[in-house]
């Protein structure tokens, strides 16, 4: 896995769905940014986010969902089991793969600042970016809920950011840095709050139970049950059969069963099999041993391309065309870097006084063509370097492109999990259509992306275009046609699911923005055949 960054914001809101999609719709706003899960629950009145990518686009992601969330809730209406600080809880950014925890404490230091100079709302850095180390925990934050922080904020609790009183609506914000942790929750089959709580308090690791284990006793009115409410910390210490064990033979001591648990938001699956080693008593089970993982990590090690391809050609719904278009967008980015490293190749060796022999020729040219750009008529100015602006899209669009046929199949994952929700009540048909129609803007907005990436490579090849020599003109031409096929299938895919959109400026906007685009791709890739036919011409 690359260097990437997870964020995992909560929000005081977990009634409304229309004011969760609009934040999630922030979210996926920002490009290479994708959006995994989300976890709403009525009682706590919260709902918990989780989206990933790179450190940039994340903390951009972040900064838009806590905006979303200042102007949408209004913490004085607010009324729920959970405790909090804001609208906009907490924002913790997790590192994942190869990324260094300091980046993601640098993160939230940008975030953070950014949420009190822009927003107005006093903002608390906690867990690894915490700089009093006090705060390392939220616990000492939330004592006292919102009511209690306003007494404390201009004294004792001094904001790292932003005003030293709360925002009239969205409170304050807590904004960190840590390593991954498991919300887990077991529920009884009992509304006895105390014993809960009495469970709790047993359990946690500040009271002498499991290690890297925190824990509440909630009430949840909705279900006339209570909830033992923990985060797991650290999973390698404490695993979720642990926990539950813990939980279920501290009840039934006292004549309370257990009747389910659930998980709030996303596991990694080095904890899942964690659970499954304690629980079957099983302690050489790992990721080696089940079958699943065997395959796809030798396929991929062996035959990456070919085990991507055969994905596409089975049966199974996804991936499918959008994910297909997204790839073909990657090639094509890809090859467009190629064009561009070999055109500064080829422009360094006709420089006065450089070193000959000439850079090897494209991978694919003419026949007959000279093998290098000195071979065509006149001699060709120097390739200046690109600008940030112009880069960037060749840097690193192929992987964003890749990132996005990714999302492409979760996307349609997604809208089939909302056609089976329930839909036995007025309550729940409406819940399922609204799960439905946030599903199709997301399926559409998708390949959206990959065509505004797919048009920016083809807005990179036409600026290097008149410096080009005829050999990498070839590759050129190849990338043009490959990012023209992938904005192509990008509208296939837009327009089949804008037909089952319910809101028609919504629709007819992401219509006229990916015909927009499609329009913009046929003059690039024209223009960038033009060249190539120009240069092939008998002289």
């Amino acid at each position: 896995m690359s260097e990437l960054v997870e964020c995992v914001p909560n929000f005081s809101e977990g009634r409304r769905p229309e004011v969760i999609e609009a934040i999630a719709q922030a979210i996926c706003s920002v490009p290479g940014v994708a959006l995994l899960d989300r976890s709403m629950d009525p009682d706590h009145h919260r709902t918990v986010l989780t989206f990933a990518g790179r450190a940039e686009p994340v903390g951009e992601a972040a900064f838009r969902a806590a905006a979303c969330a200042a102007a949408r809730i209004d913490l004085r209406q607010h009324q729920g089991v959970h405790p909090r600080l804001g609208a906009c809880d907490v924002i913790p950014f997790v590192p994942l793969g190869t990324t260094p925890m300091q980046r993601c404490v640098a993160l939230a230091e940008r975030v953070g600042e950014r949420i009190g100079r822009e927003l107005g709302i006093p903002v608390y850095l906690y867990g690894e970016a915490a700089r009093v180390p006090a705060r390392r925990e939220l616990a000492p934050l939330r004592r006292g809920g919102l009511e209690g922080l306003a007494q404390r904020i201009g004294g004792e609790l001094v904001p790292d950011f932003g005003p030293q009183r709360l925002h009239p609506s969205a409170g304050a914000s807590a904004v960190g840095a840590r390593w991954l942790l498991i919300a887990y929750n077991v529920e009884l089959e009992s509304e006895d709050l105390e014993l809960a709580r009495a469970i709790a308090r047993q359990i946690r690791e500040a009271g002498g139970g499991l290690a890297g284990v925190r824990a509440l006793g909630l009430r949840l009115q909705s279900r006339a049950a209570v909830q033992v409410s923990t985060n797991i910390v650290d999973f390698r210490k404490s695993s979720m059969a642990r926990v539950f064990e813990r939980v279920r033979e501290l009840a039934a001591a006292r004549g309370v069963a257990v009747r389910r648990s659930e998980l709030v938001g996303l596991v990694p699956r080095a904890a899942v099999l964690g659970a499954a080693r304690d629980a079957l008593r099983l302690p050489e089970l790992d990721a080696s041993r089940v079958l699943e993982e065997r395959l796809e990590a030798e396929l991929l090690a062996q035959r990456p391309v070919r085990a991507l391809l055969e994905a596409l050609a089975s049966s199974a719904p996804a991936p499918g065309g959008g994910a297909a278009g997204a790839l073909a967008g990657a090639l094509a980015a890809a090859t467009a870097a190629k064009v561009q490293a070999l055109a500064a190749r080829q422009q360094t060796a006709l420089r006065p006084g450089a070193d000959t022999p000439a850079p090897a020729p494209a991978a694919a040219h003419p026949p007959g063509a000279p093998p290098h750009a000195a071979a065509t008529a006149g001699p060709a100015e120097p390739l200046p370097t690109p600008p940030a602006a112009g880069a960037q899209p060749l840097a690193r669009a192929h992987e964003e492109l890749l990132e996005l046929m990714e999302r492409d199949a979760a996307a349609y994952r997604r809208y089939v999990q909302a056609r089976q929700q329930p839909r036995a009540t007025e309550a729940e048909r409406a819940a399922r259509s609204a799960a439905m129609q946030a599903a199709l803007r997301e399926a559409a907005a998708v390949p959206l992306a990959s065509a505004e990436r797919s048009v920016a490579v083809l807005e990179e090849l036409a600026r290097m275009l008149p410096r080009l020599g005829r050999s990498v003109l070839a590759d050129a031409a190849a990338a043009a046609a490959l990012a023209e096929a992938a904005v192509l299938s990008a509208e296939a895919m837009v327009r089949v699911n804008l037909a089952g959109l319910r809101d028609p400026a919504a629709a007819a906007a992401l219509g006229t923005r990916i015909a927009a685009l499609r329009s913009r791709a046929a003059e690039l890739g024209t223009a960038v055949r033009q060249r190539l036919d120009a240069a092939l011409a008998p002289h």
